[in-house]
Parts: C-alpha cells; sequence; structure tokens
C-alpha cells in the first residue's frame, strides 16, 4: 500500500508520498511514487499514485513515452491547455490501462486498481489539485476540501484536520505533513520511508525544492520525536474522570 498527500495552500502546492510497497510481509520494496514534469516558464504537473505497482508505472510510463513524441502520439501532457485538460489526459490512460489488463474490465474493485494525485499550474491559470480515480473521473481540491489523500490515509487524517490551514508557510506544511506520515507509519506497516517531498510555489512555473527524507533523517527524528513526546504529555495535563 502507500501514503501519499497533496496540500493546497494560499502560496503554492505541497506533495509527499512514502516509497514501500509490498507484496506480502517478505517482500517488501522501495518504488519512487511521485513524478514531475516541467516546462519551466509555462507548466509545472506533479503526480503521485496509489495502487496496483504495474498499473501505476504503465501510467507514467506512458506519459513519459507520448511526452517524448508528441507529434507521433498524442498531445504531451506539457502542451495541455489547462490542469482540468491534464486530469481528464491522465485518467482516460489511467483508465485505458486498467481495461488492458483487468480480466474483468475497468472496474474499481479490480485487482489492478489505482488512484492518482495531480498538481500544479499552467500559465494564465491558477494552480489545481484533483485526485484521479480508477474509473479515469476525478474530483478538484477547493476551499472546503484543501487536502487530497490516498492510500492508507486514515491514521494520518486526523492531524490533518485539526491543524490544517490554507494560509500556512511551506515549512508549516512540511512540518504537518511529517507528523501526519510519522502517525501513519507508526500505525501501518505497508506505508515507510524514505518520504519524498515536492513543493510547488504559486505562480512559479518552476519546479521547487524537491528532497527525499530517509529514516536517518535529523529533522524527521525530531519530529518524530517531539510530536511523541508532546503527546504524552498534553495527554498527561487532561484532567481524570471521576467515577
Amino acid at each position: 500500500m502507500t501514503y501519499c498527500v497533496a496540500l493546497r495552500l494560499s502560496r503554492g502546492l505541497v506533495f509527499m508520498s512514502d516509497t514501500r510497497t509490498n507484496a506480502g510481509l517478505d517482500n517488501i520494496s522501495t518504488y519512487r511514487k511521485m513524478f514531475t514534469w516541467a516546462d519551466e516558464g509555462e507548466t509545472v504537473i506533479t503526480i503521485m499514485t496509489a495502487g496496483n505497482l504495474a498499473t501505476t508505472q504503465s501510467v507514467v510510463s506512458m506519459i513519459d513515452e507520448r511526452n517524448r513524441a508528441p507529434s507521433e502520439r498524442h498531445p504531451a501532457i506539457l502542451q495541455l491547455p489547462s490542469m482540468f485538460q491534464v486530469a481528464r489526459y491522465i485518467g482516460n490512460i489511467l483508465k485505458e490501462v486498467i481495461a488492458q489488463h483487468a480480466d474483468t474490465g475497468d472496474r474499481a474493485d479490480s485487482y489492478f486498481n489505482a488512484s492518482i494525485i495531480v498538481g500544479g499550474q499552467v500559465k494564465g491559470s491558477a494552480p489545481r489539485l484533483f485526485l484521479i480515480y480508477p474509473e479515469g473521473n476525478f474530483i478538484e481540491a477547493g476551499e472546503d476540501t484543501p487536502f487530497l489523500q490516498i492510500g492508507e490515509f486514515k491514521y494520518g487524517r486526523p492531524i490533518l484536520v485539526r491543524a490544517f490551514d490554507a494560509e500556512m508557510s511551506f515549512e508549516a506544511a512540511v512540518k504537518l505533513l511529517l507528523v501526519s506520515f510519522d502517525s501513519t507509519i507508526k500505525a501501518n506497516l505497508s506505508v515507510g520511508l524514505p518520504l519524498d517531498l515536492q513543493m510547488y510555489e504559486r505562480d512559479s512555473l518552476r519546479r521547487g525544492l524537491s528532497r527525499r527524507i530517509k529514516g536517518n533523517d535529523a529533522y524527521f527524528q525530531t519530529i518524530s520525536h517531539g510530536w511523541g513526546d508532546a503527546l504524552k504529555q498534553a495527554f498527561d495535563s487532561l484532567p481524570d474522570l471521576v467515577f
């Protein structure tokens, strides 16, 4: 399984994903689940994937292949005029891949299912963020739903619900995501380090900070231990129930 989160901030977008995949307890591997394409000054697009690894790798490979030779195939992803069209483009590819490989066709409950978060900005429009389902349809993040998650998100979601603020800084957003991921990693063995981080600053139209956070990362360890200690202190300070 996996865990991926994208935050829609006033100042831009922040993406984070884990890298663990498993086919049983004795077959655990590390694979990148975050990918970025950029035509600086024009378009920047980041996607994160969850679900069947063969499906998601096929989707990414098809995007790459079509991007290398747009004149011979369908329009390249960086040539699309809006993020809405990008979401439709990726949704159609995802649906196509699932239909080709699943015995029963493009069913959401197929063994080959996958979901994708895509976000970015096309010159002349605002940054946008979408969650694409296995059927190829999608929803968009907005003011009422300012962040999107895929994979094993139930353990880290309460952290985001309680502390997310669209006006927060990139630094605060990364701290929030690390707490969310730390909680998920401790609760679910199918999610694990390293973590991939990608930032995008609104209207920059260029790749932002990109970083891989490993298990021995000093800042991650500080967040992990500090969050645990703070939670214990807060718990101890609560009044006891009188029976």
